[in-house]
């Protein structure tokens, strides 16, 4: 059981939180989407997924040599509750990260390689 300090100190920087977030409204990201919408390098947004799954917030998958990530369904529903009203509340700090997305070129489909 994942309890709220942990929570809170895992979403407490930025860059896990604004990735968090657009993974809770897109349902699913590779890390090739979350590098084109949070405008950062590969080794550093691994980094913070690696911290996001290893506290239990995202899970991923792999699919050839990408990596997909995912909320972790099993998380309590007071969590998913709370990255679900903070991310209506807050569409336009993840604006810029949006629209980066939404222009990607050669965004994968789930079914089929990324990048």
């Amino acid at each position: 059981m994942i309890s709220p300090s942990e929570v809170f100190k895992c979403l407490a920087d930025e860059t896990r939180a604004r990735a968090t977030l657009l993974i809770v409204s897109q349902g699913e990201l590779c890390v090739c989407e979350l590098m084109c919408a949070l405008d950062d390098s590969q080794p550093k947004v691994s980094r913070h997924l690696g911290l996001l799954r290893s506290c239990g917030l995202l899970l991923d998958r792999r699919q050839g040599q990408w990596v997909y990530y995912r909320l972790n369904p099993e998380l309590p529903a007071w969590v998913q509750q709370i990255l679900q009203i903070t991310l209506q509340a807050n569409a336009q700090w993840l604006q810029d990260n949006t629209a980066r997305l939404q222009d990607m070129d050669g965004r994968p489909v789930r079914a089929a390689s990324c990048c």
